[in-house]
Parts: structure tokens; C-alpha cells; sequence
């Protein structure tokens, strides 16, 4: 499902994952003829455990039909939820893979759970580019600005370009919130403090969102404004302070599930997209680890 939107010139169109829920952006300056693309999703059927490309051939597709150039692939953290399709838009489009430089951390913790051993890299080397907290990137006339937005995981960040801000995980459509905090490094008060800065952008800037789990029935959707976040988030208007939410959402986290697609997602996004390398036999293999998540 795809939708066209404008934001000062910036050309921004969002494809729905109906599977995953997952929301993956291109943006592009037309003039210039420069994309980025934001979350791409690779497809994995986990009855099967095969993966496909449906979701990323309709990304491909539009860059292609609009005859784009692809500069950057940008992940805003390690997702749990959905494989990263980066590896291949850049194999089909090009373009540079990008994240947090905290994806360190996340390496780290999933290689140590994951038993991947001493010679798997946690130094980001899998991506093309480490970025920082206010960092920028080019984008033809805009610049990609980076917010280090961390809570969900240590490793999350946001883009700001133009009027828009591109949060990832780290908060959600109004009716439904804000992200988890109970992931291996996520922390509900540092997640809280993220928040209040996206939301400390001009009242005007349009918050674009990596999933929508609609509640009520409604219809899929994704963008929203920093002021209408402010006045309707569920978790978050103003008003409420970082001790009630902290309070709430450690409350709310206690009571969700470990999401469906979790073991193979880290495996896959913390190498940037690639697939763990074959054994012998020439078939490669997702780890499970057994009684780790929920339960007593």
C-alpha cells in the first residue's frame, strides 16, 4: 500500500507492510533526483522460515519509475519485529547503510545471547555509516539531521529533514502510543526524555511513524504532527510527567508479548540485513535461544 505525500518540495512515500505493520519511507528531493530509503522490509514467512522480497521490489520499483538515485538506506535501530531488507535495496539500487552508531551496543548483547562468538564483529562494521547524534546527511538541497532518540533500544535515532521527522519505533499514532522500553537496553525513563525532544520540534513537524497496529478497526496510518501528538497521545500529551509515564509504561510492557519475529529479525539486522553466512551444506540456519523471554 502505497501513499504520496509532500513536505516543503520533499517528496515522501510510504509503503505498508500489512504482515508486519511496518510502515518503510522513501523521501527524495525531485530536483535533485536523491532518495533515501527508511526501514525497508525483507519478507519472511516463519512457518516456512523462507524469506522473500515482495515488500522491497515495491520500493524498488517506485525509485525506479521515478529514475531516483538511491544515496542512503537508513535504519532507525535494530528492529524486532521485521527482517531489514537494506542489503538487498543496495544490491538492486545502491546507496549507503546507515545507523546509530549505538548499534554497538545492541551487537554486543544479541552476539553474547546468540553464542555467535569471539569472531563476530560488534563494531558496526556491517553497516556503511555509523551516525551520530546530530549529524547530518545530504540529500540533494535538504540535509538529513539525525536525533539520537534512545529508550526502545540504546541504538535508536530519528531523522529530521525538512518538516518531517522519521521516529522509527519510538513513538506511535496517537491512539496507540508509545513504544516499548522492556528490550534488552531499553529504559522507560530515557525513552520518555527521547520523546519530549521529538516532541520539542516545531508544533508543525509531521511525525512519520515505522508501524501502526490499528486499534478500534480504523484504517491503517502513519503520519501526524507533533502538536496533535502533544495534545492526543495516549502515553504521552503533555501533561503528563516522566514519573506517570515511566509508571505506566513499565506496567503496559509487563503485559505484552515478545513479538512473533523476534529471534530471526536481531539475527538478521544486527549484520545489516545479511543473512548469517551457510554452513557446509550450504543452507544457513537462524539460532533460537531456548527459555530466555517471559515465563518464570
Amino acid at each position: 500500500m502505497m501513499s504520496p505525500m509532500q513536505s516543503r518540495r520533499l517528496s515522501v512515500d510510504a509503503f505498508y507492510d500489512k504482515a508486519t505493520f511496518t510502515v518503510t519511507y522513501v523521501i527524495a528531493d525531485p530536483e535533485s533526483g536523491r532518495c533515501a530509503v527508511i526501514d525497508p522490509v525483507l519478507d519472511y514467512d516463519p512457518r516456512a522460515a523462507r524469506t522473500s522480497t515482495r515488500s522491497a521490489d515495491d520500493v524498488i520499483a517506485h525509485v525506479r519509475e521515478q529514475h531516483w538515485k538511491v544515496d542512503w538506506i537508513l535504519e532507525t535501530h535494530a528492529h524486532a519485529d521485521h527482517l531489514s531488507g537494506a542489503q538487498y535495496i543496495k544490491r538492486e539500487l545502491g546507496g549507503h547503510t546507515v545507523i546509530g552508531e549505538h548499534i554497538q551496543i545492541v551487537q554486543d548483547t544479541f552476539a553474547k545471547l546468540f553464542n555467535l562468538g569471539d569472531d563476530f564483529p560488534t563494531d558496526g562494521r556491517q553497516f556503511d555509516r555509523l551516525v551520530s547524534d546530530k549529524e547530518e546527511l545530504s540529500l540533494g538541497r535538504f540535509s538529513i539531521q539525525v536525533m539520537h532518540t534512545p529508550g526502545h533500544t540504546p541504538a535508536c535515532v530519528s531523522y529530521v529533514v525538512g518538516d518531517a521527522v522519521f521516529v522509527g519505533d519510538t513513538i506511535f499514532m496517537p491512539d496507540y502510543g508509545t513504544a516499548r522500553a522492556d528490550f534488552p537496553g531499553g529504559n522507560a525513563r530515557t525513552l520518555y526524555r527521547s520523546i519530549r525532544r521529538i516532541l520539542a520540534l516545531p508544533t508543525s513537524t509531521r511525525v512519520f511513524t515505522c508501524h501502526d497496529y490499528p486499534p478500534n478497526g480504523r484504517s491503517p496510518a502513519w503520519e501526524s504532527t507533533v502538536e496533535y501528538q502533544r495534545h492526543h497521545n495516549i502515553q504521552i500529551h503533555d501533561g503528563v510527567d516522566e514519573e506517570a509515564y515511566v509508571q505506566a509504561r513499565e506496567a503496559r510492557d509487563k503485559t505484552l508479548p515478545a513479538p512473533v519475529l523476534i529471534w530471526p529479525s536481531l539475527q538478521v539486522n544486527i549484520r545489516g540485513g545479511n543473512l548469517p553466512e551457510p554452513d557446509a551444506n550450504g543452507i544457513a540456519y537462524l539460532r533460537l535461544p531456548l527459555n530466555v523471554l517471559g515465563g518464570s
